[in-house]
């Protein structure tokens, strides 16, 4: 399929999956996503492999070392950590405590010295109470994560919070909460992406809006330029000129 995609023209692909790790646990001789990852990276003319989400129990020693050593695998990690407490990842049934988690990224910064690292967090689980959130609001600052995906619990039919756990937190509380964790992960994004001001980076454009082209870097980076020539699937260098938490603007280096 990949193979097919590069024929037409495709440079990047992306594996999705709710938890990626689980890849190939029901495929004969049960190879994993490192075993595909490395397959895909063989394929001449396939630029850059993405893949998504990562699950903080599943993800492996041997994944990390593959995604270290592969040229053609962004340095961009999705790892939901969802909360940073410890009583609120045990009743979210997670798998892991914020100490793993804390050493599983201090693991993956370690080999992969330049990724960048994203999350969810969930505010206004049933029953967290401020000090619980404080925990929370203290791992942001201690990680400092590229980007967060931040949201306000709300119970979902069918799932075991919905059956097992009262929605008891105010809509004020959580609307408070979620605007603390977003104002601290705007300050912390603004503060990485301003090392950008001034360096090159490698751009795969995706589509034009507004008269400028748009697309990301190999570490996920939204990036704006202005240039009239035809830059859709292409990859293209671009010197940073200006930097925000969101996004970078630049001019192709000529």
């Amino acid at each position: 399929e990949v193979e097919e995609l590069v024929r037409r023209g495709i440079k990047e692909v992306t594996l999705l999956g709710q938890n990626v790790d689980s890849y190939g646990h029901d495929l004969p001789g049960h190879p994993d996503l490192a075993d595909l990852l490395n397959e895909l990276s063989s394929i001449d003319d396939l630029a850059r492999i993405r893949f998504l989400t990562n699950h903080p129990k599943d993800i492996s020693l041997k994944l990390i070392d593959t995604v270290a050593s592969l040229n053609k695998v962004c340095e961009h990690l999705e790892l939901p950590v969802q909360a940073g407490d410890d009583d609120i990842l045990r009743a979210m049934r997670r798998g892991y405590t914020v100490e793993r988690y804390r050493e599983l990224v201090h693991t993956i910064r370690r080999k992969i010295p330049q990724i960048s690292l994203s999350t969810d967090i969930i505010v206004g689980f049933p029953g967290e109470t401020e000090e619980q959130f404080e925990h929370s609001l203290s791992l942001v600052k201690e990680m400092r994560f590229d980007v967060i995906h931040v949201a306000v619990y709300s119970p979902r039919p069918g799932t075991i919070a919905w059956r097992e756990y009262q929605d008891n937190i105010p809509s004020e509380v959580k609307k408070e909460r979620l605007n603390k964790i977003e104002e601290l992960q705007a300050a912390i994004a603004s503060e990485i992406n301003s090392q950008l001001q001034g360096r090159q980076v490698e751009v795969l454009v995706e589509d034009r809006k507004k008269g400028k082209w748009f697309g990301r870097t190999r570490s996920n980076k939204l990036v704006f330029f202005e240039d009239a020539g035809d830059w859709v699937g292409q990859l293209a260098r671009i010197q940073i000129e200006k930097t925000s938490p969101w996004s970078l603007r630049g001019a192709v280096k000529k």
